[in-house]
């Protein structure tokens, strides 16, 4: 079973809508026992640990659903490349595809 986390920072306007779009495109596409964390970057030392490039970032076992070069320390907002332009949240059809090339 993998093993999903949403890295998020205090105040991120992105959190909750990226939360509910990874918990509708998990029930879509994943066994109906995996688990969602959710956990708060609070500051850089944190942020250095795991591999965050802002927040909303998505984690599948480790690693970065949406890899890029963009990892950071900075306790920011992260923006999304979406089929209707730069966004603070991947779409659920974005996230549901991540998830089956993930494996």
């Amino acid at each position: 079973m993998a093993t999903i986390e949403l890295l998020h920072i205090a105040g991120c306007p992105n959190s909750e809508l990226t939360l509910d779009r990874l918990q509708r495109a998990v029930d879509n596409a994943m066994p109906s026992n995996t688990l969602i964390t959710s956990t708060l970057v609070d500051s850089a030392e944190t942020a250095a640990q795991v591999p965050f490039a802002g927040s909303p970032t998505i984690l599948v076992d480790g690693v970065d659903l949406f890899p890029t070069d963009g990892r950071t320390t900075d306790l920011a907002c992260r923006i999304y490349l979406t089929p209707n332009g730069l966004a603070g949240s991947p779409t659920q059809q974005q996230i549901e595809a991540a998830l089956a090339a993930h494996g």
